[in-house]
């Protein structure tokens, strides 16, 4: 049976295939990983177990493009560091998807909202309006940047922060809101541009996850002060670990590729401040050169796959809540298949997920809420608001996601589906 007991055998890690050359990426994320076998499973709060053939990641992105030839041009040209034409070219290609007039090239997303707060002069003793419900890494970037985040609840269909909350938390204080797209639709920004005009106050956008989504027809990175962008492997472009910022302003992109590059002055290892090293690698560059002449091709994929999912799975509807497919600006992308569980079924996320495990089909759980956050709790942040973000908190512990890569084939996504009626109907 194809529902059988999943099996693990250790295996050797492996280079990849055709190179002459080690990449120092997540071998388990390649559309051919199952060719490979790994020593040490990546570290999971379930542990992976990906030697078998028929185990289905929770995402596997495609590689199958021009990514080999390009990564092949740098090692022989010798553009191998933070230097080089793909840079470049991926930065004006990245500025042309967002509508943005710059873009610059860093590390991770993650790197690029902890620059974006601090290019935009925010610090100590300024506040940040971000979502309750959304990645570290938003929270984390404010809080490095001494200032202090100040939480909003989510919306239960969007799982986007609730713009009818913002305006209630302003103060003297704040500086900026932090918008978050999450998981396969854009933040309501007409509310939040609005409120931003009348508080003269900056916005960050957080694209991370919205590479080629609109909001009313207008790019996703296009809106506010500075946007970000990520391009982990589970993103409709990666670049194994990279991401961006982009701006407008001619002044702000100056300051954006100072902080990028540890602030040197015109005459080198000197430095007017202090700064990061957060640069993108040439190689990188490549990979996503390589993805982003196929972006558009990889958002038909995901969409395809959402709504083949919606239509195969309305009968579960009863124990668990399926994403919804578009709202009156946008239309759902499908960065993950997003499912929450009813209150019909008395188990929760973490459960069921080992269950879909032992049955050879990967998830991931939800965000995490910021207030719950034990690194905050420890910082004193957050306190008395523990009952003030019911959406956030019931999602972070009934919400999961299951696999919908830009590799992903019906075939896989109909196991998928079969695991899942079994697991649902044992609960």
């Amino acid at each position: 049976s194809s529902l059988q007991q999943h099996k693990t055998t250790p295996t050797p890690l492996l280079l990849t295939k055709g190179l002459s050359f080690p990449i120092f990426y997540p071998l388990w994320h390649f559309q051919n990983f199952r060719k490979h076998k790994l020593q040490t499973p990546p570290t999971h709060p379930l542990p992976l177990q990906m030697t078998n053939d028929n185990y289905i990641d929770v995402n596997i992105p495609d590689l199958t493009g021009n990514e080999k030839k390009y990564l092949a041009e740098c090692v022989e040209t010798g553009w191998i560091s933070s230097f080089g034409p793909f840079i470049e070219r991926f930065e004006k290609e990245m500025a042309q998807l967002a509508g943005r007039k710059h873009a610059v090239a860093l590390s991770n997303g993650s790197d690029a909202l902890e620059l974006a707060v601090r290019a935009l002069g925010i610090g100590n003793g300024d506040e940040i309006i971000i979502p309750d419900f959304c990645i570290i890494s938003c929270s984390q970037a404010v809080v490095y940047n001494q200032a202090t985040p100040v939480l909003v609840d989510c919306h239960p269909d969007t799982f986007n922060m609730n713009v009818n909350q913002i305006e209630s938390k302003i103060t003297e204080r704040t500086k900026a809101i932090m918008v978050v797209h999450t998981y396969g639709f854009p933040v309501d920004m007409d509310p939040v541009l609005e409120l931003a005009k009348k508080y003269n106050l900056k916005i960050i956008e957080d694209a991370a996850e919205m590479h080629g989504q609109t909001y009313k027809g207008k790019p996703c990175g296009s809106f506010g002060d500075i946007s970000t962008f990520s391009f982990y492997p589970n993103k409709h472009v990666t670049t194994g670990e990279g991401g961006m910022v982009c701006v407008d302003d001619d002044e702000l992109l100056k300051r954006c590729q100072s902080l990028r590059n540890l602030c040197f002055s015109p005459r080198r290892f000197v430095h007017d401040d202090l700064g990061w090293n957060m640069r993108m690698s040439n190689m990188q560059a490549a990979i996503g050169c390589a993805q982003m002449e196929r972006v558009h091709d990889f958002i038909k994929v995901k969409r395809r796959a959402g709504r083949y999912y919606t239509e195969k799975l309305q009968d579960l509807q009863d124990k668990v809540q399926l994403p919804i497919t578009s709202t009156d600006y946008a239309d759902n992308i499908y960065w993950v298949y997003p499912l929450v569980l009813k209150d019909t079924v008395k188990v929760d996320a973490i459960e069921v997920m080992k269950r879909f495990q032992a049955l050879g089909v990967g998830t991931r759980p939800f965000f995490y809420s910021q207030h719950k956050q034990p690194c905050f709790i420890k910082r004193g942040l957050f306190t008395g608001e523990e009952t003030d973000y019911p959406v956030g908190a019931r999602i972070s512990d009934r919400g999961f996601y299951i696999p919908i890569g830009t590799a992903i084939t019906q075939e896989q996504q109909d196991r998928v589906i079969e695991v899942m009626k079994k697991v649902f109907a044992e609960l």
